[in-house]
């Protein structure tokens, strides 16, 4: 296997690990990064300048300047190793300009989500995963983290089957699909059992060599993925985000998937906006019951953020520090808080500003707004080259506006898995550009 080939098969472990392990797909982000300095090296693959070099560049330097400020600033610069996660964007523009191998890395991404929603889904049926204290994280350790990747899967997806090429899939095309949630059932069954752990590991093992085999294989079953993943992963994954009961996830999936609708026919807003009325009417109870403001846990943001803005006017240049919100929290907190502790304030925007200060807030938005006027412009351009182009060009914008949005209510880019799901995928339209140029 030569090296090029290697590096496709390790990005696909990596996609088709994010949503099932943080471990196994920050291992597999190092192996990817070695590799791609072995072929810098030996001049078999090269970096391109992007528009979101100088904004990275600035952020990962006023976030170290701002944990040198900080109260503790060897804790603060603990925290900022998660910086090295940046360099999955650099991988993932090399690797996805080649049009097969972006198709089966995003495929892969569909893979592993296919997993953790199943594992969401029967976490609620079968194992009491089904109150507000209890919700179903899949194979992450958090339900916020779990809902946050599940947003973006079932934007994609329903990307690939709105955009993508047509396809009339067999039954017999299904055995991929089948194969991960036959591993998903495994788990569910081992965990009654008392075996849940040995389980869950033997499960992210396997769905690492199925990513990788996704994306390096030729073979028939390889091919249907690409159609059969989006079409049994969507259901599944709307299944999911509902029980979750996650309503920063809801508010950003309907955003993204109301920037499908524009892309592929305007008049399919309606269909969304049946699909709001249907719950309105129907008023399902895990549902309409987290349709409020009043609630402990809004409450709960609108003094945290408060007790942001304090921070940000007690220190408004390098902020507190990155880490440093639970360390604090208590000197800013408002009396009418509910709870006397946090970890994060639960939006970027406060989150990034409360850490590293305005500049660190300057620098955030104009990373953010870069890589989503590049999703913009790829969408735009797609629609003309072909529905390959297409479906990921716009999956990635709609999943890139659906994280953003659904930042504004939780601090989700301070989950690594989100993170590392949201680099990968604002990697994508430069990776097209670099592509298209290098044909002209």
């Amino acid at each position: 296997m030569n090296l090029e080939r290697a590096q496709l098969g390790l990005l696909a472990a990596l996609a088709a690990t994010i949503p099932v392990s943080i471990f196994a797909s920050q291992l597999l982000l190092w192996l990817s990064i070695a590799v791609l300095v072995v072929r810098l090296a030996a001049r078999r693959a090269r970096l391109v300048r992007t528009p979101l070099d100088t904004p990275l560049l600035a952020l990962v330097v006023w976030t170290l300047l701002a944990a040198s400020f900080a109260q503790d600033p060897v804790h603060s610069h603990e925290n900022s190793k998660k910086l090295l996660l940046y360099a999955l964007f650099y991988v993932g523009v090399e690797v996805l300009g080649r049009p097969a191998g972006r198709e089966r890395v995003l495929s892969s991404a569909l893979l592993g989500g296919l997993a953790l929603v199943g594992l969401m889904v029967a976490q609620h049926l079968f194992l009491g995963y089904d109150r507000l204290d209890r919700r179903p994280s899949g194979f992450l350790g958090h339900y916020m983290s779990a809902s946050g990747v599940t947003m973006a899967v079932l934007v994609l997806a329903v990307a690939r089957l709105a955009l993508g090429p047509r396809a009339r899939p067999r039954v017999s095309d299904l055995r991929l699909p089948a194969i991960v949630l036959t591993g998903v059932a495994v788990v569910v069954a081992a965990t009654l059992a008392g075996q849940g752990v040995v389980a869950t590991r033997l499960c992210v093992a396997a769905i690492a060599a199925l990513g990788a085999a996704v994306a390096l294989s030729d073979g028939k079953a390889a091919r249907a993925a690409e159609a059969t993943l989006p079409l049994v992963t969507a259901p599944l994954a709307a299944w999911a985000l509902v029980v979750s009961q996650t309503r920063s996830a809801w508010i950003g999936a309907a955003l993204g998937l109301a920037v499908i609708a524009v892309l592929r026919a305007p008049r399919l807003l309606w269909l969304l906006g049946a699909a709001v009325a249907a719950v309105v009417l129907l008023r399902p109870a895990s549902v309409t019951s987290r349709l409020t403001v009043v609630d402990e846990s809004s409450r709960d943001r609108y003094y945290m953020w408060q007790a942001g803005v304090d921070m940000v006017l007690d220190k408004p240049v390098f902020g507190q520090g990155p880490g440093m919100i639970l360390a604090v929290y208590p000197r800013y907190r408002w009396p009418e808080a509910p709870n006397p502790r946090q970890p994060h304030l639960h939006n970027n925007l406060f989150q990034v500003t409360a850490e590293r200060g305005l500049p660190g807030l300057a620098f955030f938005l104009w990373w953010a707004t870069a890589a989503l006027a590049a999703a913009l412009g790829e969408s735009r351009r797609g629609a003309s080259e072909g529905p390959g182009t297409a479906w990921a060009a716009g999956g990635v914008l709609g999943a890139i506006a659906a994280v953003l949005v659904a930042g504004l209510f939780e601090y989700n880019l301070g989950d690594s898995e989100v993170l590392m799901l949201f680099l990968l995928l604002t990697a994508v339209p430069f990776a097209l550009r670099n592509a298209r140029a290098a044909v002209a």
